[in-house]
């Protein structure tokens, strides 16, 4: 079976971004054995569930753009950047297709952050304002190994954990927004142990794959055996997913 993964274009407005970005992201999807869908940020609601359709999970990119704080009911702080509506409104239609029908998700950045809101959580605007913290979330997508991570023992996640990697790996980082308060259903996965910054979400649920990350796996693919585990589980869980049944997904609504 060929597995099909949708992933919305990172940016609307922003083509230096996308075509910088994007890449590593399909290239890591390619080499775990599946076929990237890309959605589009401009098409109709109608031309995106027929592309949707014919997925089998959804990855949500990163993006150079904030999500807006007016998701999680606060007001914009000076140092929060401008948002991407016509991505925040694509990742929604992707959000809901999965949960509605069980597919797997795979969260990276921006991606964790959009998830988490969507599930009713919040998020720090602006980590240096709001927490202060005298962990460097931002050094660059040059930077390999920006901090460690201490990842929850009973979680998924530490499943995925490689025998030979550290019990705290490090991981890189690119982010000034991250997650305040965990959203409804999702349980931490992994915190950087300095500042105790959420690094990782994952859903509370044994039978539908959520997991995400603040990190970026795609850009240590070749080199890190633990961001190849993330995308491996990731693709197996959309291999063996199937559609939920209408009685299903009512009882689970």
């Amino acid at each position: 079976m060929t597995v099909r993964i949708a992933i919305p274009e990172p940016t609307s407005a922003d083509t230096e971004y996308n075509q910088r970005s994007l890449p590593p992201y399909l290239a890591a999807l390619q080499s775990a054995g599946a076929t990237p869908i890309l959605v589009p940020l401009h098409e109709r609601q109608d031309r995106v569930a027929r592309l949707l359709a014919g997925t089998h999970g959804v990855l949500l990119p990163g993006s150079r753009y904030d999500v807006d704080p007016q998701r999680f009911s606060e007001q914009r702080i000076p140092a929060c950047g401008p948002s991407d509506p016509a991505r925040a409104a694509v990742d929604e239609l992707l959000l809901q297709d999965a949960f509605s029908l069980h597919k797997p998700i795979l969260g990276i950045c921006h991606g964790t952050q959009t998830l988490n809101v969507w599930c009713n959580g919040s998020l720090y605007q602006d980590l240096p304002t709001q927490l202060g913290s005298a962990v460097n979330h931002t050094p660059g997508r040059l930077v390999a190994e920006a901090h460690p991570v201490r990842i929850a023992p009973a979680s998924r996640l530490a499943g995925l954990l490689p025998r030979e990697e550290a019990a705290e790996p490090q991981v890189n980082s690119s982010h000034h927004q991250a997650i305040r308060t965990v959203g409804d259903h999702l349980r931490i996965a992994a915190v950087s142990p300095a500042d105790g910054v959420v690094e990782a979400v994952e859903l509370d649920s044994p039978d539908h794959f959520v997991l995400a990350v603040q990190w970026h796996p795609e850009r240590t693919y070749t080199t890190s055996a633990f961001s190849r585990a993330l995308f491996a589980a990731f693709i197996h869980a959309a291999q063996s997913w199937q559609p939920r049944r209408i009685e299903e997904s009512v009882a689970g609504a």
